[in-house]
């Protein structure tokens, strides 16, 4: 009889996963079966689900409170910076959220020192409330894959993975073609999940044979500790006898050589 797995062992899997050890490393830490492991491992790609993941740290997004703050200060005729030194936040992300939820290119503009203020400058418009509704509805999840919804770009982004582009290059190249049309732009992330991840809807999975890894799973990142050595066996240099020290024997002395430009000369280094 199988038993369910809990939510806590599948998302301490993950979270083994994402510091780099391989699924049944994994698996044993976080108390499942290798063959479930397995199972998950393939489902998702090697990518854990965000449902999973933990939650960002309290404090990263705006609150209510401080949303309410804002609009305060827009009310009042507060610059820019006056407005994030008063509810404790960069000036950036108090400009960023009158731009998404009001006019806040116009603003900087009439606020900022030595502006100027002429007609109607109260007359920027930022409510809270409504604000708040539309970052809870931003942040809903899940949410349909850019790829999955956006037909145009969709295909370019296929087009170019057949022709051997990296997710890198293509994310690079539609910001510089596509310049004026954000829509078009993806991050090299989101088109490797789009390959890796069963069931977005996106691309199709046999194109992850067009990238350069050929890989139709995300690889685990190694932890620096399980580097492989390229030397099978090999002896570290302070496990050495200590007789070699006094030279004593043939082959317990060293020599360094150096390489120059073109070919001129060639050195190496070997005992002798």
């Amino acid at each position: 009889m199988r038993y369910p797995v809990s939510r806590e062992s599948r998302r301490r899997f993950w979270l083994l996963i994402r510091e780099g050890l391989s699924a049944e490393d994994a698996a044993a830490g976080s108390g499942v079966s290798v063959t479930s492991a397995r199972r998950w491992f393939a489902e998702c790609g090697g990518m854990a689900p965000m449902s999973l993941l933990p939650p960002p740290e309290q404090g990263a997004r705006l609150s209510r409170a401080e949303r309410e703050e804002i609009a305060v200060g827009v009310a009042a005729e507060l610059s820019i910076r006056a407005i994030a030194r008063g509810i404790g936040r960069a000036p950036s992300t108090v400009l960023r959220e009158l731009a998404r939820n009001g006019d806040g290119a116009r603003y900087r503009r009439l606020h900022r020192p030595g502006g100027e203020r002429r007609g109607g400058v109260g007359q920027t418009r930022y409510r809270a409330g409504l604000a708040q509704s539309r970052a809870e509805a931003r942040a809903r999840r899940p949410k349909p894959a850019k790829l999955a919804v956006n037909q145009l770009l969709r295909e370019q982004v296929q087009t170019r993975l057949n022709d051997k582009h990296s997710p890198e290059q293509i994310a690079a190249r539609l910001k510089i073609e596509f310049a004026n049309q954000s829509e078009l732009w993806v991050s090299h992330e989101t088109i490797y999940q789009a390959l890796y991840v069963q069931g977005r809807g996106a691309l199709r999975r046999e194109l992850a044979s067009c990238l350069r890894t050929g890989r139709a799973r995300r690889k685990p990142r190694r932890r620096a500790t399980a580097r492989r050595t390229r030397i099978p066996d090999m002896v570290m240099i302070s496990d050495r006898p200590a007789e070699v020290e006094d030279r004593a024997v043939p082959g317990h002395w060293e020599s360094q050589c150096f390489c120059q430009a073109a070919g001129a000369s060639a050195g190496c280094s070997g005992s002798w």
